[in-house]
This record gives structure tokens, C-alpha cells and sequence, in this order.
């Protein structure tokens, strides 16, 4: 992706997910995708080691609410709904995250988590990702109402 390619993608989710009424949505490089499947917990005995020190999502059948999404991704499509189910935005705890934010025309959220395509081995994203997923357990079903 190069400069004017990421800066459509930001466009062209923010027209997808306002244009289907999503309540979330994402892009992300495409090695990124098996990382993210690793993080799914199944259900067994086996114990649930996701890889990069990334934390356990659970399956998306398995969250109580539609508006929240499954996982994080680079660039993030949070409808109103959506960014109200997970607390977003609180600008005392907010503010990187709204350095990167633009709001949408029905009241939603385009978030890019960094600057150039999310890279899970560069350290950098690795902990921006981290970061975001600490400040919001609700993604991914990691927290209880």
C-alpha cells in the first residue's frame, strides 16, 4: 500500500460501512488475517495461547451484542453504535487514538491504530495494537457486562 492507497482505504471503508448501515468494520494488510484467526479461542481442553502476546478473542457468535466488533484491525469503521458500545471516544484516554480519527457523517469513527499499515513485526504496531485492545476489552467479547 503507498501513500495514495492507504489514503483510499480510509475513504473506502468509511463509504462501505456508512453506506451498508455496518455497525464495524476493518482493513488490514493481508498477513495480518492469520494472526488475527489465531486469536479466536475454540472451544476445547487444549489451553489458549494466542500469538504475540496478543490477548483471546472470543467467537463472534459467542458476544452479546451485534455492534461489537470481533477483533481490531489497521484501519477500524466504528458506527455510533458500535463506538458506543465500546466507550469510544473518551478524550482523556483517547487522545493518540484521536490524532488518527475521523468522525463520519452519521456519527461514526474511521480509527487507523498507526500511521503506515498495521506490521505485527514491527514493535511499534505490535504495541499500538496492544494498547487498543487494552483500552477496549469489550472487543472481542474479553470483558463482562
Amino acid at each position: 500500500m503507498d501513500t495514495r492507497g492507504v489514503a483510499a482505504a480510509v475513504d473506502v471503508l468509511e463509504a462501505v460501512g456508512e453506506g451498508a448501515r455496518a455497525f464495524w468494520g476493518h482493513v488490514d494488510p493481508e498477513e495480518v488475517a492469520v494472526t488475527v484467526s489465531e486469536q479466536f479461542r475454540h472451544p476445547g481442553n487444549a489451553p489458549h495461547i494466542p500469538p504475540k502476546g496478543l490477548p483471546s478473542l472470543n467467537l463472534p457468535w459467542e458476544l452479546s451484542e451485534p455492534e461489537i466488533p470481533h477483533y481490531l484491525g489497521w484501519l477500524n469503521y466504528w458506527s455510533a453504535a458500535a463506538a458506543r458500545a465500546i466507550g469510544f471516544p473518551d478524550p482523556a484516554r483517547d487522545a493518540e487514538l484521536l490524532s488518527r480519527a475521523r468522525r463520519t457523517a452519521t456519527g461514526g469513527w474511521v480509527v487507523r491504530l498507526t500511521d503506515a499499515p498495521l506490521d505485527l513485526d514491527n514493535p511499534a504496531h505490535l504495541d499500538a495494537l496492544k494498547r487498543a485492545y487494552a483500552r477496549f476489552p469489550e472487543i472481542g467479547g474479553r470483558s463482562t457486562p
